[in-house]
């Protein structure tokens, strides 16, 4: 038994009649009248009876139809799931993001607009640093990354650079350079940074440390953080300044005061990264849209 008897059967029952039933079909009506009987062959039971006006159902013809109408109704389900699933409407897409990643205003606009254009796509979030994006999308844990990049690119990964974004000064509020609107950034010489060490801030110490000496010193480290968005409470409980993207500034946090950076060109960079190679339809359409 195939399909395309359940099919030839439920138009002939929807017509009750075998000539109607072979237009609709597509089919000539001696064909079709021979996969009837077939069908009620395999069965061995009488589905129709012919009648002089067509075909009416027998009692086993009725309850047979409303099964067969089933698994029709479930092919054509199984038919459209695997189609959208081919789209990337429907499925998963697990997404990391760096802390800082989460302040750009381009993360939220994209994974809002792909969750609205594919709302029946589960996606997932997960929050780590870059090293960590980087491992978790090489081994398969994760689909595609918001991460901060460096020079090299990273091997296996396919990348998309997002617009840069400038970068700010933060100081603790209590300090003499607080009021001041903007700062060059050799001000700082003599100060203690709070930093986000290699190689878990990698690409963001770098930066930090290029623009330092285009500016004449080299920042003095006096208190490591975890991740960049931690830099800013640090900053506050006085162990040190810092400098951050941007974005960052828009965590208000009691004691700390944002300047712009004069004199010397800073921008923190930012990317969307997939594996080299991806297949899935649901990362195609996220870095479609990206």
């Amino acid at each position: 038994m195939e399909l395309r008897h359940l099919r030839y059967f439920a138009a002939v029952a929807a017509e009750r009649n075998f000539t109607r039933a072979a237009e609709q079909l597509g089919i000539g009506q001696p064909p079709l009248s021979q996969q009837i009987k077939s069908l009620e062959r395999e069965l061995g039971v009488e589905l129709f009876v012919r009648t002089p006006q067509g075909a009416d159902l027998t009692p086993a013809g009725a309850a047979f139809l409303v099964e067969a109408r089933r698994v029709l109704e479930g092919a054509e389900r199984a038919q459209q799931a695997a189609q959208r699933a081919a789209r990337g409407e429907s499925g998963q897409i697990r997404v990391g993001f760096t802390g800082s990643a989460a302040f750009n205003p381009v993360v939220p606009a994209l994974i809002q607009r792909y969750t609205t254009r594919f709302p029946d796509v589960a996606l997932t979030l997960d929050e780590a640093n870059t090293p960590a994006l980087l491992l978790g999308l090489v081994q398969g844990r994760l689909d595609a990354v918001f991460f901060r990049p460096g020079a090299t690119p990273p091997e296996g990964v396919e990348v998309h650079a997002l617009p840069d974004e400038p970068m700010k000064i933060v100081l603790p509020s209590s300090h003499a350079l607080a009021a001041r609107r903007r700062l060059p950034l050799s001000a700082l010489a003599h100060e203690a940074f709070v930093l986000v060490p290699s190689p878990a801030g990698i690409a963001m110490h770098d930066e930090i440390v290029r623009a330092c000496a285009e500016a004449g010193f080299t920042p003095r480290l006096a208190q490591p953080a975890p991740q960049l968005a931690s830099v800013v409470n640090l900053v506050a409980a006085g162990l040190g300044v810092s400098i951050v993207p941007a974005a960052i500034a828009q965590v208000q946090v009691k004691g700390v005061r944002y300047l712009d950076v004069t004199g010397v060109r800073m921008r923190a960079r930012l990317a969307l990264g997939w594996r080299a190679g991806e297949t899935a339809a649901t990362v195609r359409e996220f870095v479609a849209l990206a």
